[in-house]
């Protein structure tokens, strides 16, 4: 038998170094090459200037009397603020904990205090969400304290709040006021704590949704993110000359990982187009900036090619870049290459645990395998692929992904239980998919053990939509599954079985939602039923439900690579 199982090999070593002495190396070399540009903000720096600004944020971070170890939430679209924040905490020792823009009541108050956040960099607000207001529902108290001295009953670990903008808030400090710097005894500190930091600390919380309900935090290191974004970038072949287009979130680890971390081991230049994504905006950076490469997950892709405009943008700049976070529909693939002048435009696999990138395609690919592949194993990561018993199948035949190595998290903050679960006691995380290895070592994902719901490159357990929809009144059973979806890839429906004389209707159901969890997350598709598909053990057959949808819809799976 030819095993499933495959281990990346490299002449270039891992990276032994901090994500703040990283930084430092990339400024020393390209001191006045572009670094940062966030074309929103009217904002560019320099590596010599970004180096600077996160040497004050970490001192004025100090100066509030954190300390290594602490956790400092951020809660931002994109913004230069958030790379800069991402590389002071890295540099004062502080673990970085991304929250996600979209998240609402119940979901921010989890996860401030799952982790514990001592500090929150929070903007103002992002479209509709007023996040000032939500935070003055959860902390109340912020109206009468003083910055840095909030004691909350619903947030009880939460101390600081700092806003990002001009203005002054009740309760919070100025992004720009910390920014500034700290007092000398702060810098002396942060240049004290530098030769204390270790590459294996913990710098970084993301969280994952959970098929218990809850999201986990995952737990990565520098060495963690610091050495993927490098591998990540040279599969691109990326150099000091390359200019990087980010519209993908920077809470995510495609925007925080593979974009920053990736330009700043090869010196390259960051573009941010907008605080969120758009595609005229997109088209515009890559156009004006003279980009060399995109990233964007396939929702986004087909967003750029569909704009009435396209035709009128040069993108003749481009070469590379990276499709992932969601199943790349083989049609959009060639499109990307043909119309949009990436012909070495990669597809990458992986997940947030494991920091996140465990495939990618090469720039060099046959076509055929760049289309229908997630690529092979990156360099200094072991892979196999698992039956039932836990035994590596054959080549050729499917079964479950299993990743080793540095890229694997330290863990799910504060849960031994499921990081147990996850992460076994030879060390290798368990995914979830399901996979075919050929003899090449090219891997294709076919499946997933659970039944999670990718939509438009957002990751979507239906357990925690369901625990949360159990909670309104009138709701006696319900059932969340995906159904496919042309633009998003899936989207999110529910059966619902109500209480006897319970009168919910559609509108109401979807209020309850929109008021407390992220919009990915609220059911497009509701049916109120009287009963569900069970096996005759008890088990909800959901591919049932999914083969009903389809069919009442007139829905169409998608063809994907």
């Amino acid at each position: 038998m030819n095993p499933a199982y495959v281990s990346g090999t490299s002449d270039e070593p891992l990276l032994w170094r901090t994500i703040g002495d990283a930084l430092r190396v990339t400024a020393e070399r390209f001191p006045d090459s572009e670094a940062l540009i966030a074309r929103h903000q009217k904002v560019r720096m320099s590596w010599a200037e970004l180096d600077a600004a996160a040497d004050t944020l970490a001192a004025g971070l100090l100066d509030l009397a954190l300390e290594p170890g602490d956790r400092v939430g951020i809660w931002s679209p994109n913004r230069f603020e958030w790379v800069v924040t991402q590389f002071a905490t890295a540099r004062a020792g502080l673990i970085l904990v991304n929250v996600n823009p979209a998240y609402r009541l119940a979901e921010l108050e989890y996860a401030l205090n799952k982790v514990g956040c001592k500090a929150l960099v929070t903007a103002e607000r992002l479209k509709t969400s007023d996040y000032l207001a939500m935070l003055r529902t959860l902390a109340p108290e912020l109206a009468h304290a003083r910055p840095g001295a909030l004691e909350s009953a619903r947030l009880p670990c939460l101390r600081h709040v700092i806003t990002l903008g001009e203005d002054s808030h009740a309760g919070c400090h100025r992004y720009g006021d910390v920014a500034a710097g700290g007092r000398d005894a702060a810098r002396q500190r942060l240049a004290a704590i530098g030769p204390t930091l270790q590459p294996d600390d913990p710098i970084n919380i993301q969280f994952t949704s959970g098929t218990t309900g809850s999201p986990k935090g995952a737990t990565l290191s520098h060495f963690n993110i610091l050495n993927n974004g490098l591998f990540t970038a040279r599969a691109q072949g990326f150099t000091e000359h390359d200019r990087l287009c980010i519209p993908v979130p920077l809470y995510h680890c495609f925007g925080m990982v593979m974009g920053v971390l990736g330009c700043t081991a090869f010196g390259a230049t960051m573009v941010f187009p907008d605080e969120a994504f758009e595609p005229r905006s997109v088209l515009d950076a890559v156009a004006e900036e003279r980009c060399t490469a995109l990233y964007g997950v396939p929702t986004m892709f087909i967003a750029e090619l569909d704009h009435p405009e396209f035709a009128n943008f040069d993108l003749g700049s481009l070469r590379t870049g990276v499709m992932a976070g969601a199943p790349c529909p083989i049609e959009v693939m060639k499109r990307v290459q043909r119309d949009m002048h990436m012909p070495e435009v990669t597809i990458c696999y992986g997940m947030t645990e494991t920091s996140p990138v465990s495939f990618q395609s090469a720039v060099d690919d046959p076509t055929d395998k760049r289309v229908s592949t997630v690529g092979r194993v990156h360099p200094h990561v072991e892979v196999k692929l698992i039956d039932n018993d836990g035994r590596v199948v054959a080549r050729g035949d499917t079964g479950e992904l299993c990743t080793r190595g540095y890229c694997v998290m330290r863990g799910y903050w504060d849960d031994p239980e499921r990081t147990r679960e996850a992460i076994d006691d030879a060390g290798w995380m368990h995914t979830g998919d399901l996979a075919v290895m050929d003899d090449d070592g090219y891997v294709n994902i076919v499946g997933r053990l659970k039944d999670m719901i990718i939509r438009g490159g957002e990751n979507i357990y239906p357990r925690e939509i369901e625990e949360y929809l159990y909670r309104l009144d009138g709701v006696q059973d319900v059932a969340v599954f995906g159904v496919p979806d042309p633009k998003y890839g899936e989207q999110v429906a529910a059966w619902i079985r109500l209480e006897p004389a319970a009168a919910l209707d559609e509108g109401a159901v979807l209020a309850f939602c929109r008021e407390q969890i992220a919009h990915y997350k609220v059911p497009r598709y509701i049916r109120f039923v009287d009963d569900f598909p069970m096996t005759v053990t008890g088990k909800l057959q959901k591919f049932l439900m999914r083969e009903a949808m389809v069919e009442a819809l007139g829905l169409q799976e998608q063809q994907t690579a």
